[in-house]
């Protein structure tokens, strides 16, 4: 995957689990306490995988240019 393709798929991820982590503070804020799996997967790992890709996508970015 190039970079171009894969600035868009990380900050779709990075979002998604952002809003995964709101979603998780405003449930547990209105009282539930046992939240789905997936949703605590998603908090938990998407915003790391969108951090990750990010920087993968920038680091390759820039070394096409210097080549």
């Amino acid at each position: 995957m190039t970079a171009p393709k894969l600035m868009p798929l990380a900050i779709g991820l990075f979002a998604v689990g952002v809003l995964a982590i709101i979603a998780v503070f405003v449930l547990f804020a209105t009282g539930h306490s046992d939240l789905p799996l997936w949703l605590n997967v998603a908090a938990t790992y998407l915003p790391a995988i969108g951090l990750a890709l990010g920087i993968i996508a920038v680091i390759r970015k820039a070394r096409q240019k210097k080549s």
